[in-house]
């Protein structure tokens, strides 16, 4: 059996509370595949076995956690099998080595109630006293060092997405949805914007049978008094926030445009933000939720005379 191996392999190791599950867990919202937990003699077994299902082939770089309760723990001897993987198999191996002081390790354990792994029966202390000796030749092995004293696990994270994400890996995903307010809000959106202060096509008999996709349909709402201006500050806003919802590392974002039956002016602005966001290096997908409902005059409520 050929040998399925990652681009990249990075052992993620380190003190007993400094925050492994964390990165772990950024580490995977970024695409990584991640095992937590695994002994090192199995990981040519995983490198051996197909990536599951939606998983693109064999490109997702490869997270294992490991730590002083991964069974048959040795530190000098997963530093000796690494350097034999590097060196007979080519693999590229990094670590990651987590690093916190044993005062905020005592007070996170305090905090949370949690008794050390290594000390049972015994005061934190003491079992960070012993991790900290058992970690020590993985600590002077290791190409990365983060000391997590003085971060908050959204800190940690931020630092782990910096560091960590390759081009076009973890970034957030975007989507650009319309929908009509009488058939409710989309359950999944996170910005909404009403758009049912545009002027409102149903209410012209050539152009109700069209949606929001039509070139007459766009050119009259657009002809509408506030159109430019709302649609220029819609804009602002959004460049604005997606990307500080991307460095929160928040992985899907839903921006919704209704109007008042989801076919017309909500369609028309989606396409229309869709294009602009392109144009800014975003990359949205666009969906209409109620675009092939039929127009329906008891939906619209009576028309607006100005």
């Amino acid at each position: 059996m050929s040998r399925l191996s990652p681009k990249h392999i990075l052992l993620v190791t380190g003190m007993s509370g400094a925050g492994k599950s964390t990165v772990l867990r950024t580490l995977e919202d970024l695409g990584w595949e991640v095992v937590d937990n695994l002994p090192l003699l199995l990981l040519h077994s995983l490198l051996d076995t197909a990536p599951g299902e939606g998983a693109d082939g064999d490109a997702r770089p490869l997270a294992l956690g490991i730590g002083t309760q991964t069974r048959g723990f040795d530190a000098e001897s997963i530093v000796r099998r690494i350097k034999k993987m590097r060196e007979e198999e080519g693999h590229e191996i990094g670590t990651l080595f987590l690093e916190c002081a044993g005062s905020e390790l005592e007070r996170r354990y305090s905090e949370t109630r949690r008794r050390h792994p290594l000390a049972q029966d015994r005061p934190a202390s003491d079992g960070i006293a012993r991790e900290r000796e058992l970690l020590m030749p993985l600590r002077e092995w290791s190409n990365r060092l983060i000391d997590t004293t003085n971060l908050s696990s959204n800190e940690l994270a931020q630092q782990i997405r910096s560091t960590f994400s390759g081009e076009g890996s973890g970034d957030t995903v975007l989507t650009i949805t319309s929908f009509g307010f009488a058939r409710g809000l989309p359950r999944d959106a996170d910005l909404v914007f009403d758009m049912r202060f545009l002027r409102n096509p149903h209410w012209v008999e050539l152009l109700r049978p069209g949606t929001g996709r039509d070139p007459q349909v766009s050119e009259y709402i657009a002809e509408d008094p506030a159109y430019g201006q709302a649609m220029a500050q819609i804009e602002s806003l959004l460049r604005l926030l997606l990307p500080r919802y991307q460095a929160e590392g928040k992985a899907y974002v839903t921006v919704a445009f209704g109007c008042t039956g989801g076919r017309h002016r909500s369609v028309h602005v989606a396409e229309r933000m869709a294009r602009r966001l392109r144009e800014d290096g975003f990359s949205p997908t666009v969906s209409h939720r109620d675009l092939k409902t039929a127009p329906q005059d008891s939906l619209e409520g009576a028309p607006v005379t100005i």
